[in-house]
């Protein structure tokens, strides 16, 4: 885990803490999970993931920013 968080901080941008920890972080989760037959959803006090499969992804991605957007993105 140390590993993953220095990672994360020498990253200098969204887009770059995204594209090289974040996304392949998800690829290995999904991968583990998948070849395990797991569902994964956890929740958690400042972040939540769930895993679903691929034809409900972009409807709950579309509900979360519903919902974000009409708490004002906080």
């Amino acid at each position: 885990m140390r590993y993953l968080a220095d990672e994360m901080e020498r990253q200098k941008d969204a887009e770059s803490l995204n594209d090289n920890v974040i996304v392949p972080f998800i690829a290995a989760l999904e991968t583990v999970c998948e070849a395990r037959g797991y569902v994964l959803n956890i929740y958690g006090e400042k972040s939540n993931l769930a895993f679903t499969d691929e034809s409900d992804a972009e409807q709950i991605y579309r509900l979360i920013e519903a919902y974000l957007d009409e708490k004002g993105g906080s």
